[in-house]
């Protein structure tokens, strides 16, 4: 498949009181035209700084982006000054923020607010603007859009204000969507909407989409592949089914253990022990393995490689070294993996074809 996005050795750290936080530290991965990839991990685990990054939205003098390339469309936006960013932004690459009331500006009618980019990016005057903005909305399932364009963000629910801001997104036809935990702030109802409305749009615009979550359910239902982060790394990464059902990484082990399912009998999640490390001062070696009971010598003398797992399939970990011992996937984590498709969280029936 053809890539859109590239992203090599990709390093950001911010200047803070206690010193440098270095908090993307090689990241390396790319977007095919036309897919998803969900990125996933803790908070703190570097994702919304990696797409921020792409956006050319690291705050300076704080934050810098200290090497790496961003490849779009084969030109390296990372060389790109500020101005030539903001042709960029909005038009060929558009971001769906967390907080739908603090993406929008709450003393513009919505209107206004997507008619803004159309004028600037696609040189609309207001008349075709308005017309636009009207369509759009319809799009993402606004009743009434002539009247509602007209309307205040404080006038719509918190479901209907991140349709806004999808609308938004979406009004000069993005080559590459980033969507923020776009659903975190609404509830599971409004959320199955928004993220069904998200695949349906995708299908009409045939637009790239990159979509952070901590939700491995929302994962499951809107990915084509999942890169797994763990303290501003990349530590696994491959297809939903090459990480849901043969998930590699002891990080993705844990991820998976502590995800609910519907048949759940039993009712006990598996926590990963811990906390993630101070990345003021990142730990030697592999920084999971004070949280990880599998952990041997060498993962607190060295660094993981990226191994392969198969042609779509990579996890950065010492487990995989042809002289480590011979791990099987826990089964309290394999149960999950099929109690996941049991339920039908993939958006389809999928039992029986767990590998």
């Amino acid at each position: 498949m053809e890539k859109i996005l590239d992203v090599k050795d990709l390093r950001v750290s911010f200047d803070t009181t206690g010193g440098e936080v270095e908090a993307v530290r090689g990241v390396d991965f790319h977007v095919n035209k036309g897919e998803t990839l969900a990125i996933v991990g803790e908070s703190g685990s570097g994702k919304s700084v990696t797409t921020k990054a792409l956006m050319g939205l690291i705050p300076k003098p704080a934050g810098q982006l200290k090497s790496g390339e961003i490849l779009f469309e084969d030109k390296d936006i990372a060389k790109y000054t500020e101005r030539q960013m903001s042709k960029v932004r909005g038009k060929d690459i558009s971001m769906i923020f967390q907080d739908p009331m603090t993406s929008l500006n709450p003393t513009m009618k919505v209107g206004n607010q997507i008619m803004e980019g159309l004028i600037k990016h696609q040189k609309m005057n207001r008349t075709k603007a308005k017309s636009r903005a009207i369509e759009l909305l319809e799009m993402v399932g606004i009743p009434n859009a002539k009247r509602r364009i007209t309307q205040y963000p404080h006038q719509f629910s918190g479901g209907m204000r991140q349709r806004v801001v999808i609308a938004i997104a979406l009004a000069c036809n993005p080559k590459l969507l980033i969507a923020d935990e776009p659903t975190t702030a609404l509830d599971v109802t409004i959320q199955a909407q928004i993220l069904e409305l998200m695949k349906d749009l995708q299908k009409k615009t045939e637009t790239s989409i990159i979509f952070i979550t901590h939700d491995l359910g929302v994962v499951a239902n809107v990915a084509d592949r999942v890169a797994v982060m763990y303290a501003g790394k990349i530590v696994e990464i491959g297809t939903v089914d090459d990480v849901f059902y043969n998930p590699q990484h002891p990080y993705t082990w844990g991820l998976l253990g502590s995800m609910p399912t519907l048949d759940d009998e039993e009712d006990q999640l598996t926590a990963i022990p811990g906390t993630p490390p101070d990345l003021l001062n990142p730990p030697v070696g592999d920084a999971f393995a004070a949280r990880n009971k599998y952990a041997m010598k060498i993962d607190t003398q060295e660094e993981p490689p990226m191994f392969k797992v198969s042609d779509t399939h990579y996890a950065a970990t010492w487990l995989l070294h042809e002289n480590a011992p011979k791990m099987e996937i826990p089964e309290a984590v394999r149960k999950r993996t099929q109690g996941v498709a049991s339920t039908g969280a993939f958006g389809e029936n999928r039992e029986g074809d767990t590998k």
